[in-house]
């Protein structure tokens, strides 16, 4: 196998993948993200992950085999974003409270030498509890969620604001390791 690279900025996904036998380089996808769109399919993000990847294939000059993921929070087939501002954080905050909404992580793997790419999503689910302003503002003006999907992560959110969770815990903080090793185990040496 060639050398491994993480095609993502993101201090989640690199402290998730450090978690794994693995080591890798972190080369940050120059590809940029289509923002504008809210409709969510399965095709899109795992697209968006693709994309990431073989973005980062021109900028090495070795066989690598290069990981691309994009994370997003769906809520009524509606992506939540990153928010833009204060404003927009809380507006997705509010919109979750009392509710449940899924997490989906598309990854990509690309082999540099023979160009394969596999490909998959994995989605999780979670509830939040009632939230009120009080609440939401302070988590806000607190952490900070502006580079955060849905305006959370759930590693920092205080215990009491979610009421619960199915599916992996790492594929909502970013990036499910387990599918990684499973598609890297598949991938062509």
């Amino acid at each position: 196998m060639g050398k491994i690279i993480l095609a993502s900025s993101s201090p989640r996904r690199r402290e998730l993948l450090k978690k794994t036998k693995y080591d890798f380089e972190i080369i940050p996808s120059p590809y940029i993200e289509d923002h504008t769109r809210t409709d969510f399919s399965y095709e899109f993000i795992e697209s968006l992950a693709v994309n990431k990847a073989v973005a980062v294939a021109p900028l090495v000059k070795e066989p690598s085999i290069i990981i691309g993921a994009d994370t997003v929070v769906v809520l009524d087939n509606k992506i939540l974003g990153k928010p833009k501002d204060r404003e927009d954080a809380f507006k997705m905050l509010k919109n979750l409270a009392g509710r449940t909404h899924s997490v989906v992580t598309g990854i990509a793997i690309y082999n540099t030498e023979n160009k394969e790419l596999k490909q998959t999503s994995v989605t999780s689910y979670v509830e939040f509890e009632q939230l009120s302003d009080e609440q939401i503002y302070s988590y806000i003006d607190t952490y900070k969620p502006f580079d955060k999907a849905g305006s959370y992560g759930i590693q920092e959110m205080p215990q009491d604001y979610i009421k619960s969770y199915k599916g992996s815990l790492e594929n909502i903080i970013g990036l499910d390791t387990e599918t990684v090793i499973n598609l890297l185990r598949n991938i062509t040496k």
